[in-house]
This record gives structure tokens, sequence and C-alpha cells, in this order.
């Protein structure tokens, strides 16, 4: 139906799921927030709550970006800088995964939230990122590499999808085309989509 992930048809299947989980999380979205690419999702979803907004791009030139980085090699941005990160369908094109989770527990700030998410079960891209698109996770993937560094007690990993909303995306499917019970239905064996809330933890 779809090889652009379902755009060309409505909202992709996935950004129903990672903007139900940001509304599910809007709490945490306060203060001095960083996001990857564009900050729409700090605005939709921190609102007043935010006080400072900064975008990150691997290449300079995109609107709104103040800061250009490389998670995996990014020494440049200062140690315990933000209150919540927003990083969304990012992760899994930077080959050094480890280092980049490495980077955003250094660079958040002791009590602060990471809010990220990763594909499951998906298409591949055949964009700009295709040539960067290395890893596919599991939630117990998730869980090992986020709980080494933040402390698995600071980490929930949570799948979004089932069956049907998996094979839907697959096929290029809008999320309109499904019904709300459809969508709302999540079986940890058909991961399309998963999302992980991970803590700094506050110095003693």
């Amino acid at each position: 139906m779809s090889r652009k992930f379902g755009y060309d048809r409505g909202q992709p299947i996935d950004r129903y799921y990672i903007e139900r989980f940001l509304d599910a999380n809007a709490d945490l979205i306060t203060g001095r927030v960083l996001e990857i690419g564009d900050n729409a999702y700090t605005r939709r979803f921190g609102g007043p709550r935010v006080t400072r907004t900064d975008v990150l791009n691997i290449d300079p030139g995109h609107p709104r970006t103040t800061i250009v980085g490389d998670l995996a090699t990014a020494d440049h941005i200062p140690s315990d800088e933000f209150d919540c990160l927003i990083i969304t369908q990012t992760l899994h094109l930077i080959y050094d995964l480890p280092a980049a989770v490495g980077t955003l527990h250094r660079i958040l700030g002791p009590g602060g939230t990471l809010l990220t998410t990763f594909p499951g079960i998906s298409p591949l891209s055949d964009d700009r990122w295709a040539d960067s698109w290395y890893w596919a996770l599991t939630p117990l993937s998730a869980v090992r590499l986020f709980g080494d560094v933040f402390g698995p007690d600071n980490v929930a990993v949570a799948a979004h999808g089932n069956v049907l909303t998996s094979v839907a995306f697959l096929e290029g499917l809008a999320a309109r085309e499904l019904r709300r019970e459809e969508l709302d239905v999540d079986d940890p064996q058909f991961p399309m989509l998963i999302t992980v809330t991970a803590v700094k933890p506050r110095r003693a």
C-alpha cells in the first residue's frame, strides 16, 4: 500500500503509539528539554512546563537546531544539562548504540527522564537513513541496554502493537485505517514499537 511507512495515506501506525506514549508521560516533559530533529513533540506535550527547548541534529542547517552532533561522540554537550530527553525513532540509526545511551545518561540531569522509542517490527527506510539503519531491538535487549547504564530499577520498557497492527504497518497502512480497539491492543509477542522510560537517579 505504501513504501513510506504510510505517511502518504495519513498518520503512520508507529506514530500513533509514539504519541500515545508521550501523552501518557507528558508530566515528565518539563524544564530544559532536548529533542532530536525538531521540537514539535516538546511543544505539543510539554507546553508551559518547558522552560527551554533544544534541538539536536547530526547535520547543520536544519531549522530550530541548537546543537549539532552525533550522540555516540557528543563530548561537547555538557553533562547534567537536561531535565528531559525526547529521543524518538533515532537510536537504531546509531551504530555505537551503547555509547549513545551513555551520552544520554551523561547529559541528563539527576532526577531527569529519558523518553525514547525505536522500531520493533518495521519496514526498513529507503530514504537518506537507509545507509544507517543498523539495529532492530527487542524489549529484552532494551531492558539490558538501558538497565546497564541507568540501573535496572530506573528503567521501564514497553512493547506496543499486535499482529494486526504489525502486518498493517508492514503493508504501509495508516493509523486511520484501523479501528481504535484494534490499535489499542498490545501483544508482547508482536512488538511493533518499543518505548523506554529511564530516570537518572538523584545523587545521594
